[in-house]
């Protein structure tokens, strides 16, 4: 197994700078996260829509698999957020990722009992602030991404470079948005990240949590073919189906925010995630789902990820010296 050493992965206790993401419905189980982990990168259970006795599980199940850590993706806002941190906190979990919420809401106590605690943000502003209350890393999310990216969409090139120097390395950071192999990775440490966060990518896989139709619309879908819809309603990126065309027309059309609302809460995750509606569903997914053209195993994407991180670093010129004659 290859190893690539960063500020995270010696925080983490990981092997590779690679992070599943935690997704709701495709990593909310135990199985993506224990191949993800077993394979040297960390894998991320996603609580946001998973009952109490069924997270105690899916924790339960990885810890069992592997004695690797792993994370779970908290999102603060959900419903019962507080038995939730409660249960993480029981169970003493390696890794939280927290999200939508400030880093008060749970770092104390979750420091207190050994947790390694990473806030997810989205602007320099925010991550300046997370970083001063403590947190041990950050996941700054950028434009790119699927599922909720920043409302500015500014670009995770940009964004990552401007959170490294606004917080001048007092905190890891880990880049999140348009990553998808080997080469992106690459790219995330150049920017002074310590890691890159892989979403999309780890859909297509036979571990994800998610329909069929779901997976195949990943894999066919080409970089340019999501959409950002619902701004000011919780905006996402998704494919684009029905379901968006329909957004963007009101938006468009400057209909008024209920109408906008229902049309927007009309659709769901789960009606394509979990019932294979590509028409009617929130088929989210980032940009970079135009990179992902194969289902593999989620242990043979780490792997892949891996190696074209070694044969980008291999190709790229080394810098070299010129002299310069005087006049």
């Amino acid at each position: 197994m290859m190893r690539i050493e960063t500020d995270v992965t010696r925080l983490l206790g990981i092997d590779l700078p690679i992070l599943q993401a935690g997704m709701s419905w495709a990593s909310s189980n135990a199985a993506l996260p224990l191949a993800v982990s077993r394979a040297g990168g960390l894998g991320v259970i996603a609580a946001g829509p998973m009952y109490l006795d069924a997270l105690e599980e899916a924790i339960d199940t990885v810890r069992a698999g592997t004695d690797r850590p792993f994370g779970v993706n908290m999102p603060l806002y959900r419903k019962g957020a507080e038995e939730v941190l409660d249960l993480l906190e029981a169970k003493r979990v390696p890794v939280i990722i927290a999200s939508q919420g400030g880093p008060q809401k749970y770092l104390d106590r979750f420091k207190a009992v050994g947790t390694v605690c990473i806030h997810v943000v989205a602007s320099e502003t925010h991550a300046l602030k997370a970083a001063e209350k403590g947190v041990d890393a950050l996941v700054v999310v950028g434009g790119e991404a699927g599922g909720h990216p920043p409302a500015e969409l500014v670009s995770t090139l940009v964004l990552i470079r401007a959170v490294a120097l606004a917080t001048g390395g007092r905190v890891p950071l880990i880049a999140s948005g348009g990553f998808a192999d080997g080469q992106g990775l690459a790219a995330a440490l150049a920017l002074g990240a310590g890691a890159a966060n892989f979403g999309t990518r780890f859909i297509a896989t036979p571990e994800a949590g998610v329909s069929e139709a779901y997976k195949q619309a990943v894999i066919g879908a080409g970089v340019a073919d999501t959409r950002t819809v619902g701004r000011g309603l919780g905006m996402i990126r998704a494919i684009a189906n029905p379901f968006t065309d329909e957004m963007e027309a009101l938006e468009r059309s400057g209909a008024d925010e209920d109408a906008r609302r229902a049309a927007f809460g009309a659709s769901t995750l789960k009606m394509a995630a979990f019932d294979g509606d590509m028409a009617r569903g929130k088929v989210e997914a980032g940009q970079c789902t135009g990179l992902v053209r194969a289902i593999l195993p989620a242990a043979e994407v780490v792997a892949e990820i891996a190696r074209g991180y070694a044969a980008c670093r291999q190709a790229l010129p080394e810098a070299q010296r010129v002299s310069v004659a005087a006049e």
